[in-house]
């Protein structure tokens, strides 16, 4: 870390634990939908498949949510240690905001969660599948509040500036800020695609293994559906929050797509769509750049003969690292290509009946797992890094909100980290992962309804997420 300065390995340590956090809510939101789903479909068939599926996955829910707690609890307090420049002067938003969180889905999780886990055989199934519905309801208001605050730190709204500090003025505009519905509902959709795949790698896997039982055929259809119904739409939600951000951050567009020079006003030719470059923010170019002619305008202004402005028409200081955006970037989109494109060909295989028997795509399908969440971090960088130079978009610049630490410190605290983040959350992604591969035992009892007795993993979960304050920051994922 030599060379590094506070700012630097502020910044790293916060990217880093934000990185491992944000795997555990995607997770989470995803299997809590499931999980409503999956009682839902068992309440009005009754058929044993379903109970059984919940079983499994309620186990992999536990676990992953007491890791999203642990991880995410460690952010609030970075806020505090590294970056009080920034809790000083954006505080009067971002803090009510997050206290909203914890007012709604703090609440809807600690009242249901219990019932949800610990109450099959102790409630009637009514109760017991309304407390699995407000758990779901309440990783999707986390998720709400979360990007609220973090849209308003892109897009900021509703405020003005006193003394130094923001003083919000219509809440409304703050928590609707004009890229907050884009954000919120890409998120959405992206948590749902990425446990979608791994559903589907799950139940592959354990097909390929000869565990054919009907819970792995019916979570391969499940998951299935819906990839082929996520990812198209998420490629249009990402169309559209690429035309907002084209509207409020153009610099973070022209810097993913390596675009340098700003067009004449009668230039009628449009702008290409460079496939691949390597961006040099120092010779202000694009090296090697393989173009397709037009294609940037038609993707980004939906016309053949649009222009966007490029780099060099904004000051060099407030110019996001291109080099970098360049690549993040086209792994989201090269990988929610390949999503559309696994989807259609389940949905091939599927009318043809070979869904289930054809093992090159099962392993298709195994390897396909981690995509979702590649994919998710890969556009999280982007859309972060694409922020920089600043923490609150044309407000507040990244160096003026670190605290005044000397690196020392925040090198020592980064490193501490790094070992117990990889110790700790290895350990636990490793044994969901092993009960990922194992898959649901099939249904021995059909009359009877699961139970969690001693040797469950969910009360060594739910202990981990015992305090009310960390219960409240599993779904953090602002910057």
């Amino acid at each position: 870390m030599h060379g590094l300065t506070a700012l630097d390995l502020a910044r790293i340590q916060f990217g880093f634990t934000v990185s491992f956090h944000i795997l555990f809510p995607a997770i989470t939101i995803g299997l809590a939908c499931f999980l409503a789903f999956l009682e839902a479909r068992w309440l009005q068939t009754r058929d044993t498949v379903y109970r059984t599926l919940y079983q499994f996955w309620i186990k992999i829910f536990s676990l992953n949510f007491g890791m999203g707690v642990v991880s995410g609890l460690v952010m609030a307090y970075e806020f505090g240690t590294n970056w009080s420049g920034f809790s000083q002067f954006a505080g009067g938003v971002t803090g009510p905001l997050l206290t909203y969180e914890v007012l709604t889905a703090f609440f809807l999780e600690a009242g249901f969660l219990g019932v949800m886990l610990f109450g099959w055989n102790r409630v009637g199934p009514g109760l017991h599948f309304f407390s699995t519905v407000m758990v779901a309801l309440g990783t999707m208001i986390s998720s709400t509040w979360i990007l609220a605050s973090n849209s308003w730190m892109h897009t900021p709204a509703g405020y003005v500036i006193v003394a130094g500090k923001v003083v919000p003025t219509d809440w409304l505009e703050v928590i609707f800020n004009p890229s907050f519905p884009y954000r919120l509902a890409h998120m959405v959709i992206a948590a749902l695609l990425s446990t979608a795949l791994f559903v589907a790698a799950s139940s592959a896997w354990q097909l390929l293994h000869g565990r054919a039982v009907p819970a792995a055929r019916k979570m391969l259809s499940l998951a299935m559906w819906m990839v082929l119904v996520t990812a198209p739409i998420q490629a249009m939600v990402g169309d559209a929050h690429g035309l907002n951000t084209l509207e409020h951050q153009p610099a973070k567009i022209a810097a993913l797509e390596g675009h340098w020079n700003t067009a004449a006003k009668d230039d009628k030719n449009g702008f290409p769509l460079i496939v691949f470059g390597i961006p040099d923010m120092e010779r202000e170019e694009t090296r090697y750049a393989i173009e397709i002619p037009r294609l940037g305008s038609l993707i980004l202004t939906h016309t053949l003969d649009g222009q966007i402005r490029g780099l060099k028409d904004f000051p060099t200081e407030d110019r996001p690292n291109a080099t970098v955006l360049f690549f993040t970037f086209r792994t989201m989109v090269g990988l929610g290509v390949a999503m559309i494109g696994f989807g259609l060909l389940g949905w091939i295989l599927r009318r043809n009946g070979a869904l289930y028997r054809s093992r090159a795509f099962l392993r298709l399908a195994v390897a396909m797992g981690p995509t979702g969440l590649i994919a998710l971090l890969a556009g999280w960088m982007t859309t972060e890094i694409g922020r920089q130079p600043w923490v609150v978009y044309g407000l507040l610049r990244t160096r003026d909100a670190v605290s005044a630490h000397a690196a020392g410190p925040v090198a020592l605290s980064l490193a501490l980290f790094v070992v117990v983040y990889f110790v700790c959350f290895g350990v636990g992604i490793r044994y969901m992962l092993k009960l990922a591969s194992a898959g649901p035992a099939p249904d021995a009892h059909p009359h009877e309804a699961p139970s969690y007795g001693p040797g469950s993993v969910v009360p060594a979960a739910i202990a981990a997420a015992s305090e009310p304050h960390a219960m409240a920051r599993h779904g953090r994922r602002d910057s």
